[in-house]
């Protein structure tokens, strides 16, 4: 109980105050691309976090968790995190919301799964970036 408390702190903060950055941006490129554009569910996705992926590594790397030194490792950890971490949430999502939501219609399930997608995301990307990607030597 103690290791999981200790998860609960200005780290935490921090990455959602990064976290609500990310969302507006990727909204903006997901939705935008699913609604505007027409663009596949899994296309939109993606190019939601891989570009904001960019953005989240700088920003949760020095402010967020306050990495100083470099590594290619450890871009390499965070790259799989938000691989793991994608194919894992709208995994999830998409079956799940579509079975939820049967009665409604495809645009409004998908619409939904990805907003489901983006949550589990979220909860995913915060442990495995504070437990894997940027993890403290010695802690």
């Amino acid at each position: 109980m103690k290791r999981i408390l200790s998860l609960i702190d200005i780290k935490l903060i921090r990455f959602i105050i990064v976290g609500l950055i990310n969302t507006i941006v990727g909204s903006t490129i997901m939705f935008g691309l699913y609604n505007l554009l027409n663009c596949s569910y899994w296309f939109s996705s993606a190019s939601n976090y891989i570009l904001t992926s960019i953005l989240s590594f700088f920003l949760n790397k020095y402010f967020t968790f306050e990495s100083k030194g470099w590594s290619w490792m450890q871009v390499v950890r965070f790259a799989a995190n938000i691989l793991v971490c994608y194919l894992l949430a709208y995994g999830i999502a998409k079956p799940l919301t579509l079975h939820l939501l049967a009665g409604m219609s495809r645009r409004f399930q998908t619409n939904a799964a990805m907003l489901v997608g983006m949550v589990l995301f979220t909860g995913f990307n915060y442990l495995g970036q504070r437990l894997f990607a940027f993890r403290q030597t010695g802690s």
